[in-house]
C-alpha cells in the first residue's frame, strides 16, 4: 500500500484538534482513507517574528512550548516550523525567542519551511539537524523554477498553488514527484496579483507587532467556511487526488491557519476520513476535544 502523507495547519492553536485527529487515525485505521497519515503539523509559536504566511500574534511560554513538541514528537510526527518571514534580515537573526524554540525542537524531526536566503543559510548553519523545505510563499510559478527548486537540498518543495492543475508542470516534475508537496485547498484565487504583496505585508505585521494594519484583499468579503473553498479554482477534489497519487504524488498540504477551527475540521473530514464515516469521526473528534481541551496536552495519553 502506497502512503501518502498530509501536512496539517496550526500545531499551536489548533494543538488538540491536530492531537485528537492523529490519536484516532492510530486507534481506527478503518475510518481513514487507505495509507494516508500525517507527514507534519505545522505553524508558528505565536509571536515569533520569522514566522510567515500568516501573521500570529502572543506568546508561549517555554514550558508549554515543550509540552506541545513532546505530545506530537511523541507520535512521531514532526513538527514544522513556517520560518517563511521574507522580510528578514541579519539583525533578526539572533532573535532571542526564535532561537530557543530551534533549540527546544532540535532533535532531528523536527522541520523548517523556508524563504528568506539570510535565514536560510543561519539556520543550515546553526541548526543542520533540522530539514529544510522550500516554501509555497516564493511564488515560483514557472515549470523552469520548480524545476531549479527541486535540484536544491530541500526535503520537499511546496508546489505554488496556481500550478495545481498545470498538467504539463506536473508532468515535467514527476520523476521528483515524491518531494512534492501539493497545497490542495488554497482559499485564494490562481494569478491573484496582490498574493505576493500580502506575503510581504504579513511579514511586516510579525516584525512590528502590529495587529491592526488592514491589507485591501480581494477575497475579504468571501465567505470562511470548506463549501465555499471547494468551488476555488486551486481546490483539488478527493476524486482528483487519485490521479495525483498515481503519478507519484504523495504529500499533501491542507490550508488552514487563520481560518476558523471549523474549517479545518471540515478540510480534515473530507480529505482524510472515508465518506461513510464523517459523522461517526466528527462526534468523535469532540468527544476527545472535550477531553483534552479539559486536561490540556502533556505528551501522554
Amino acid at each position: 500500500m502506497k502512503r501518502v502523507y498530509w501536512h496539517l495547519p496550526g500545531f499551536c492553536i489548533f494543538r488538540y484538534l491536530n492531537y485528537c485527529l492523529i490519536c484516532l487515525m492510530r486507534e481506527s485505521p478503518e475510518f481513514f482513507r487507505d495509507g494516508y497519515q500525517v507527514g507534519s503539523v505545522y505553524g508558528s509559536f505565536p509571536g515569533a517574528i520569522w514566522n510567515g504566511g500568516r501573521a500570529v500574534f502572543g506568546i508561549t511560554g517555554k514550558t508549554d512550548m515543550e509540552k506541545i513538541l513532546k505530545a506530537f514528537n511523541g507520535l512521531h510526527v514532526p513538527v514544522r516550523f513556517t520560518w517563511t518571514n521574507c522580510l528578514i534580515e541579519e539583525k533578526h537573526l539572533q532573535d532571542t525567542y526564535c532561537n530557543l524554540i530551534m533549540r527546544l525542537a532540535d532533535n532531528g524531526l523536527n522541520q523548517v519551511l523556508v524563504n528568506s536566503p539570510v535565514l536560510e543559510d543561519y539556520i543550515r548553519r546553526e541548526y543542520p539537524a533540522y530539514p529544510l523545505i522550500s516554501s509555497t510563499t516564493k511564488r515560483i510559478v514557472t515549470m523552469g523554477g520548480v524545476a531549479e527548486e527541486l535540484k536544491q537540498d530541500y526535503l520537499l518543495v511546496v508546489l505554488d498553488y496556481d500550478l495545481n492543475h498545470d498538467d504539463a508542470v506536473l508532468a515535467a516534475v514527476e520523476s521528483g514527484a515524491g518531494r512534492v508537496e501539493i497545497l490542495v485547498n488554497e482559499v485564494c484565487y490562481p494569478g491573484c496579483e496582490k498574493r505576493l504583496e500580502h506575503y510581504k505585508q504579513q511579514s511586516r505585521l510579525q516584525l512590528e507587532y502590529d495587529v491592526s494594519a488592514p491589507f485591501p484583499c480581494p477575497n475579504r468579503s468571501r465567505p470562511r467556511n470548506f463549501a465555499e473553498c471547494m468551488k476555488r479554482p486551486a481546490f483539488i477534489s478527493n476524486e482528483e487526488i487519485e490521479g495525483y497519487i498515481g503519478r507519484g504524488f504523495v504529500n499533501f498540504k491542507i490550508a488552514g491557519r487563520g481560518m476558523p477551527q471549523d474549517y479545518v475540521e471540515d478540510a480534515y473530514l473530507y480529505f482524510l476520513v472515508k465518506e461513510e464515516h464523517r459523522d461517526a469521526v466528527r462526534k468523535r473528534l469532540q468527544s476527545m476535544l472535550r477531553r483534552f481541551e479539559a486536561g490540556g496536552i502533556s505528551g501522554r495519553r
